[in-house]
């Protein structure tokens, strides 16, 4: 009979037959398994992106420079209400990643539904107050005047929405942790197809310009959370009935990811607070341009910024059955993923330039920065994937607080510094060329970690369940030896 060796979890890494039917990335090819899951997962965010960068192109034919640079600072602060619900949904779904991975279908349902309850509960409180301190918020960006009682009027009616984002979010994580990729996608297209119709009803036929396009916004969440939501009950045998007993046992590991997850998502709209605040110095023809830019790049990178969520269910899965050989193999795959990517949407962005730039009739400042995007800004991405991908094996590995600490030091010593040498140096170009450059370096030493800590999480396992004492010093003597 087979030994039933335990993982440092507590679960059986000795997984049935039923249990390899659940957790799908178990076997099989793995480029293909991220291949697929990234651009599912893209497709979905793409939809979402591209709605965005629609309401940049309906805003900007309204002719009203205002409204355009209103939205560029209600961005910002859309970013940082968003980062609350990122880190939820990463929550959700490495436990359910997790659970699968180690055959425990009912506990998995469990911390799905616990997770999605503690995080509406949270999420409400959270979104209180953002509403209340949305005057405040608006002015730390930099906005003044009329720009500032936009941003503040278009903000007002979106944030209340955010519970029903979060819902929308965490359980396409949750889909996707399933191996359901695919309905996972189609929650994020339906919202993106009814602000997509929305919109143009709204801003131009109903003459609502800003609040036609928030109202769209808001409607669009509502069917995001309804299409993540109805696939769990009907496909993926339900949630559990959330007890108040179970839910106290359940917030301490739900707490242990999501807590130190939230802290990583806040850490890029500060970083990119930052910037937006550096570009407000060089006038609202530069913050208008940022803010083309600052939509084009989630579309133009949308499976490099679906790549964290898409990996981190086939890490989660192989950790959880404890295939260390397949968690490294993930981090060589993701890379390899990460390059094709960039390389292919970087030379995409390089000839669409000028139609761009024609599309939103930027010029001055506005045309620069645009060019200087879709020129080499655009490869550096590439370390910006690298740090997505591993911000995924850290919060799927146990070391949450190592996404923490890198994404702050990526948004903090690898932006502030950076931002404020390449301004000094290149004027509102030089505030992008820095915001990368930060990029390059925290990039690197993301990979670094990572490598770093899948050995220890191995070498930790292999102590818990392998041989004896004498024979773990031994591999050890030879490991330290061979590295000589």
């Amino acid at each position: 009979m087979a030994n039933d060796i335990r993982h440092p979890l507590g679960f059986s890494t000795e997984p049935s037959q039923g249990v390899m039917n659940q957790a799908k990335f178990l076997t099989g090819n793995l480029f293909r398994h991220i291949t697929v899951m990234s651009l599912t997962s893209s497709v979905g965010l793409m939809a979402i992106f591209a709605v965005d960068f629609v309401d940049m192109i309906f805003i900007s034919m309204l002719g009203k420079a205002e409204l355009a640079a209103a939205v560029g600072y209600a961005g910002a602060i859309l970013f940082f209400t968003t980062s609350f619900n990122i880190g939820v949904a990463i929550a959700a779904g490495a436990l359910v990643a997790r659970a699968l991975g180690a055959g425990d279908k009912e506990l998995a349902r469990q911390q799905a539904a616990n997770a999605l309850t503690v995080g509406v509960i949270f999420c409400s409180v959270f979104a209180v107050a953002v509403w209340f301190s949305l005057d405040e918020l608006v002015s730390l960006m930099g906005a003044r005047e009329q720009t500032h009682e936009l941003a503040v009027h278009y903000l007002a009616i979106i944030v209340p929405t955010l519970p029903l984002l979060l819902l929308g979010m965490a359980g396409g994580a949750i889909l996707r942790a399933h191996g359901d990729a695919k309905r996972a996608m189609m929650s994020t297209i339906a919202g993106g197809l009814v602000n997509a119709i929305l919109d143009p009803i709204l801003i131009f036929g109903l003459d609502l310009e800003l609040t036609g396009a928030a109202l769209a916004s808001a409607a669009s969440r509502v069917a995001i959370a309804f299409f993540a939501l109805a696939p769990l009950i009907r496909h993926h045998g339900g949630l559990s009935l959330p007890r108040a007993k179970k839910l106290l046992i359940d917030l301490p590991p739900i707490s242990a990811i999501a807590f130190p997850a939230i802290l990583t998502q806040l850490a890029t709209p500060v970083g990119q607070a930052w910037v937006t605040r550096s570009m407000a110095e060089y006038g609202e023809e530069a913050v208008a341009g940022m803010a083309v830019v600052a939509r084009m790049s989630p579309l133009a990178f949308a499976t490099i910024f679906a790549l964290s969520g898409a990996i981190g269910p086939i890490v989660g899965q192989n950790y959880g059955a404890a295939k260390y050989d397949r968690v490294r193999s993930v981090l060589r795959e993701s890379l390899l993923f990460t390059a094709i990517v960039v390389g292919t949407a970087a030379l995409a962005l390089y000839f669409l330039r000028g139609p761009i730039v024609h599309l939103f009739d930027a010029s001055g400042l506005a045309l620069t920065l645009i060019y200087l995007f879709c020129g080499p800004l655009a490869l550096a991405f590439f370390f910006n994937g690298a740090l997505f991908v591993s911000n995924a094996f850290f919060n799927n590995l146990g070391r949450p607080f190592y996404s923490t600490w890198m994404n702050w030091g990526r948004h903090t010593l690898g932006t502030i510094p950076f931002v404020w040498i390449g301004g000094a140096l290149f004027g509102a170009p030089g505030v992008l060329i820095g915001q990368a450059a930060g990029g390059v370096v925290f990039g690197i030493a993301s990979l670094l970690l990572v490598r770093h800590v899948i050995r220890n999480v191995e070498i930790r396992h292999e102590e818990a369940s392998g041989p004896g004492l004498f024979q773990r010093q031994a591999r050890q003597v030879v490991l330290f030896f061979s590295r000589r």
